[in-house]
């Protein structure tokens, strides 16, 4: 999870202490309505350490494939 606080706190600038309470609300949110397997996957992936990274670059790859919207 702190590598998603961290980037958090990178993109919008706001202190750490506040990233963190920020993800964290969204994580909970996410949990309680994404349906049961789902939500449960959530933990895993903020437990790999290269998640962040992976998801960067599955993200980058879907934009040079359908076009980054402006």
């Amino acid at each position: 999870m702190n590598e998603l606080v961290n980037l958090v706190v990178s993109k919008t600038g706001i202190p750490q202490a506040t990233a963190q309470k920020a993800v964290e609300v969204v994580i909970n949110y996410l949990k309680q309505r994404l349906p049961g397997p789902a939500g449960t996957q959530i933990d895993a992936f903020l437990a790999n350490p290269g998640a962040m990274q992976e998801a960067e670059g599955m993200a980058s790859k879907a934009e040079s494939m359908f076009g980054k919207k402006k």
